[in-house]
């Protein structure tokens, strides 16, 4: 598992760990039951502190996206069949997107091109 970290971007490490985990479980780059690097190990490969990954972890396993055991570690859980709705944070992510994406001018149907184009690239989910 590849994962580039942007150190000059506002966007906090462990998220950014947690953000291209969760596209890796969408594009199908990782499957279900697939087992993640152990969080030392993930570290040591990024040149991170253990706990940044440590943080990623837990978040994602609050999100329901890993399981964590003691023995085998992490892996990504077996997800059931979604709502069909966004999280609450997902949502306000969106909604922050939406109103850059007014506030630079773009049309609604551009918009909604950038997020088809995105929608489909993500489908082996």
């Amino acid at each position: 598992m590849v994962i580039a970290i942007d150190d000059s971007s506002d966007i906090p490490i462990y998220q950014q760990i947690r953000n291209q985990i969760v596209l890796g479980i969408s594009d199908g780059r990782l499957r279900q039951g697939e087992q993640l690097p152990t969080v030392r190990s993930l570290a040591v490969e990024i040149g991170i502190n253990a706990m940044t990954v440590n943080r990623a972890y837990q978040l994602l396993k609050q999100e329901g996206y890993i399981v964590t055991e003691r023995r085998n570690g992490a892996r990504v859980s077996t997800l059931p069949e979604g709502s069909g709705q966004l999280s609450p944070q997902a949502e306000q992510t969106l909604e922050r997107i939406i109103s850059e994406a007014k506030i630079a001018g773009m049309s609604m149907e551009s918009f909604l091109d950038i997020c088809r184009k995105y929608f489909q690239e993500g489908e082996p989910l």
